[in-house]
């Protein structure tokens, strides 16, 4: 029921592949997908030059569009967050999802700089992982009520779909995707009575996934569903410990998914 597939987000473990790896795993997911939905893969990098050659090579292995936050680390200025876009959008006419996630960046795309990006005609959205409602809003008013605002946070999606958002870009759904997709559905439609209760049976699921470092919980439940599922992970991610693992276990069983 997924809409699209996102390889390599952020907050997984593409951070510890080589360029090589990073792209085989976009490759073997178009492939596998055949055209039935989007593939949007990760591309972003704070070196623009990387992410230049990070998406050429997402466009080249078949994907639809490219998750890009802005740089991290060195904490561009808004001028540099938007001269690094710009700079992508002129070289690659791959489209762009933004990404804005500060807590992990510690750089936010601002409402107007994104009002100057989204002007573009290849971005063609945002996942807000801002936890920041009023965001929506404002900016629905400066990008216009048709800019894609897809929510970055699974336990804030319910609201932010209300208040004008498209969708999610779910971690929950690596491990419920059915549940997921059912839920947007209900949002997508307006029923929120529906999506309510798909909300209560999903809230303790969405905090078990960060229960500890991701994507360690993330890998576990889907161990717990799908039986010899590898939960190996590359340092310097470790496993999640007893306590995060007993509360993705009693979020599976709330669920409904063991």
């Amino acid at each position: 029921g997924s809409s699209a597939l996102v390889p390599c987000g952020t907050t997984g473990e593409a951070a510890t592949l080589s360029f090589e790896e990073h792209f085989e795993v976009v490759r073997v997911c178009v492939e596998q997908t055949n055209g039935r939905v989007p593939v949007i893969a990760g591309c972003g990098s704070n070196d623009t030059r990387i992410a230049l050659k990070n998406m050429n090579k997402a466009k080249e292995v078949g994907a639809d569009a490219a998750l890009v936050v802005p740089p991290y680390y060195n904490k561009p200025n808004q001028a540099g967050i938007l001269a690094h876009f710009e700079t992508l959008l002129e070289n690659c006419d791959l489209p762009i999802v933004l990404y804005n996630v500060p807590s992990r960046t510690v750089s936010d795309i601002s409402v107007e700089t994104m009002r100057k990006l989204a002007e573009h005609r290849n971005v063609v959205g945002v996942k807000d992982a801002t936890a920041d409602m009023d965001r929506v809003s404002a900016q629905r008013e400066a990008c216009g009520k048709d800019f894609c605002q897809i929510s970055g946070n699974d336990y804030l999606t319910l609201g932010y779909m209300a208040m004008g958002g498209t969708g999610c870009i779910s971690v929950t759904a690596n491990v419920a995707p059915k549940l997921c997709a059912e839920f947007i559905n209900a949002c997508a439609v307006g029923d929120y009575a529906t999506a309510l209760d798909y909300q209560d049976k999903l809230h303790p699921l969405h905090g078990a996934m960060f229960a500890d470092a991701s994507p360690g919980p993330a890998k576990y439940g889907l161990s717990q569903v799908m039986k010899g599922f590898p939960t190996e992970l590359r340092l310097p991610m470790t496993p999640p410990s007893k306590e995060a693992k007993n509360q993705v276990d009693r979020a599976l069983e709330r669920a409904g998914l063991i």
